[in-house]
């Protein structure tokens, strides 16, 4: 099976395009296996391009864990990338089938390859019971973290410089919100794993911490649901967008640095969030399914 090794500021996929190979029989165990990055070609996950009909390409994104998700920000520039440079289509503005329905994608194109691309992420989801979670309310914005007898809860809020307050919100998959004074200071991968299957959080979630430098600019890092720690996120930070205007923190239009780079957001008078970043294809080889 021939695969192609792609990354979006350093949230990176094994891409398999199906519009020449095989459908895998077990895509989930195959991601699994082939995201090893002792074992296997090594990335976040499994990232399917196959064809659709009702867009130019269709996406099904799996995490390393072989859990399937709807949608992956820096993943569907990618799989834009490759749908344009190796000739599926040729379009400027692509539109892409997800698990959160289709989006178009605008390529910024420079020698016949695209360098950047624009995702129209679609509308916020902030109904508590469509995110989901159990968390009380119609919405979970600066909601008090819920005092409990769970490990999760009691001991990682007393960690300096964090915001006991959460806020939610879904961009097709649910993602929660926590700020703080310092996002290089906390223990992400002791409290990333408790928060992400914490039992207010049916399907489990997303979970991220972000500083704010500016009302235009923040920092912020990522436990991935299925995934970990991860370079980046781009339903994420257009999440963490969304979170800091709710909030009264940022304005509409916001730069995140994130540990693999910058994406550009806005929270437009649409409704509808639109991330700019960039996406790069790394290498492409042969698995042999060992």
């Amino acid at each position: 099976m021939r695969f192609t090794k792609m990354h979006g500021i350093g949230n990176d996929y094994v891409y398999v395009n199906c519009f020449q190979e095989p459908l895998p029989a077990d895509p989930a165990a195959l991601a699994v296996k082939i995201a090893d990055r002792h074992f296997g070609v090594g990335g976040d996950g499994l990232i399917l391009i196959s064809p659709s009909e009702i867009a130019d390409a269709r996406m099904r994104m799996f995490n390393a864990d072989g859990s399937e998700s709807e949608m992956c920000g820096n993943g569907v520039r990618c799989l834009a990338k490759y749908v344009y440079d190796h000739g599926i289509s040729r379009k400027p503005v692509l539109n892409i089938e997800t698990g959160n329905g289709v989006l178009p994608i605008s390529l910024e194109v420079e020698n016949n390859k695209v360098k950047r691309a624009r995702v129209d992420m679609g509308e916020p989801i902030l109904e508590a019971e469509k995110i989901p979670t159990t968390l009380p309310g119609e919405r979970v914005v600066n909601h008090p973290w819920p005092r409990t007898d769970d490990a999760h809860s009691a001991r990682w809020f007393e960690l300096k410089g964090l915001d006991p307050r959460w806020t939610c919100v879904s961009m097709g998959n649910p993602h929660l919100i926590i700020y703080c004074q310092e996002v290089k200071s906390v223990p992400l991968a002791g409290i990333g794993p408790e928060l992400e299957r914490a039992p207010m959080f049916p399907r489990r979630i997303n979970v991220h911490f972000v500083q704010v430098h500016a009302p235009g600019e923040v920092s912020m890092r990522t436990w991935e649901r299925g995934s970990g720690i991860t370079l980046a996120c781009g339903t994420g930070a257009s999440a963490v967008c969304v979170a800091g205007v709710l909030t009264g923190r940022t304005e509409h239009k916001i730069v995140a640095h994130l540990p693999g780079g910058d994406l550009e957001l806005e929270w437009s008078g649409d409704n509808h969030v639109y991330m700019t970043g960039p996406a790069t294809e790394v290498f492409s080889g042969e698995w042999n399914g060992g």
